[in-house]
């Protein structure tokens, strides 16, 4: 395969970030294909004894098999680099993945993490009880406030570890000073930045180390297949995590590799426009619920912080009722919005979360994460804002709101 003026960081360095998003990370084969080819295969053929055995050496370069590499991947991760304006990135098989892998590649017995009390269930799952198994101890925050990070730290705290917007309380770090904080104690700083993709926001601007992604959710953007990300220098991708990742196999598939690119060619559109629609319900939804969660609106209470650091308010938000029974009867009286626990979808979608994406998690977690019995997430989609703000309306009216 050739490699066209999409890989040539020279290059594409200049171009902003909706043309990125198209053209970066663009290989071609001889066929000189306009869409990323879909390689399909497992391994690869090579001309002689001396050829493969240089590459698996490292004194090559060139594909060995396609749990190391893979054409389709690696264009992802190309673009997905470029993007975030990191210097190297590896896919996952999942959001997930990509969360486990960005932690347990560089965490041992003995060290301590500091994390984000509120997070998506299976984030917590990860600090909360895979990392005890391993003797890895941990202090979750309340990371809005930029002194509880400051006193969590332990001599033998080696990760800071949050997701903002957090999932799904919407609550807000201050990236610049979380990250000032902890490359003054030598501490490696992984954000989920599912939320918003570098459409919106960009951790390494702030001085992040490492930026995970579930792909799953606005990079593919309607609701196709699973995929994660993990970006970083290249010396913590090449060094750090591809031998983890090497020898515990959670790849990305080329199909779902192939999908993600194809929804990052339209991430910027989407992105904005669901950001707009995303105002203009949360707008109608505020002064009919009992509380809102949205880092778009002037009522919340880090909304200055969160327009400094993103571009626009993204396409979800949570907002709250009386109890679990009103959340519910809410949920089943709608006829356009789809209950779902997907977020990112170009369709809009609502789940009831203490029931659904942190059913996992503790009664007592849930409650110190602020995820209340009463909490509904919403993910805004394409659809014309004012058809989503009539089925709630029409919604909330059939539970006597």
């Amino acid at each position: 395969m050739k490699r066209t003026t999409g890989t040539d960081r020279s290059i594409t360095k200049h171009w902003r970030p909706a043309t990125q998003a198209v053209r970066a990370g663009t290989w071609r084969s001889e066929q000189g294909e306009t869409s990323e080819a879909l390689f399909l295969t497992s391994g690869y053929s090579f001309d002689d004894a001396a050829t493969v055995a240089a590459r698996f050496a490292g004194e090559a370069q060139g594909m060995t098999y396609s749990r190391l590499q893979n054409p389709t991947v690696a264009m992802l991760e190309e673009r997905i680099a470029m993007m975030e304006g990191a210097e190297a990135c590896r896919a996952q098989a999942s959001g997930m993945a990509a969360m486990t892998a960005a932690m347990l590649c560089q965490l041992s017995q003995g060290d301590h993490v500091v994390a984000a009390r509120a997070a998506f269930g299976s984030c917590r799952w990860l600090v909360d009880s895979l990392l005890p198994r391993f003797g890895i101890t941990s202090t979750t925050i309340d990371a809005r406030d930029n002194a509880q990070w400051e006193a969590a730290i332990q001599p033998n705290t080696k990760v800071f570890f949050f997701e903002t917007p957090a999932n799904p309380t919407m609550d807000i770090v201050d990236l610049q000073f979380v990250c000032d904080l902890a490359r003054k104690h030598g501490i490696t700083t992984v954000v989920d930045n599912a939320f918003c993709t570098s459409a919106l926001q960009r951790p390494l601007e702030f001085g992040a180390d490492v930026v995970a992604y579930s792909a799953t959710k606005l990079m593919d953007g309607q609701g196709r297949v699973l995929a994660g990300a993990v970006c970083g220098t290249e010396e913590f991708i090449n060094n750090v995590l591809l031998p983890f990742q090497r020898n515990t196999g959670p790849n990305l598939a080329p199909f779902n590799a192939w999908v993600v690119l194809k929804g990052l060619e339209t991430l910027d559109l989407r992105v904005k426009r669901q950001s707009e629609n995303c105002l203009k319900v949360g707008k109608f939804l505020e002064s009919r619920v009992n509380r809102i969660n949205h880092p778009g609106l002037p009522s919340h209470p880090q909304h200055e912080l969160a327009m400094q650091q993103m571009d626009a308010c993204g396409s979800i938000f949570s907002f709250e009722m009386t109890d679990r029974k009103e959340a519910h009867a809410l949920l089943d009286a709608l006829k356009l919005i789809d209950i779902s626990n997907n977020i990112g979808d170009s369709r809009s979608l609502m789940c009831h979360n203490a029931s659904t994406t942190h059913y996992s998690v503790s009664a007592e977690a849930r409650a110190e994460m602020g995820v209340t019995e009463g909490m509904l997430r919403l993910n805004v989609g394409l659809e014309d804002p004012q058809d989503l703000i009539e089925d709630l309306d029409q919604a909330l009216k059939s539970i006597g709101r």
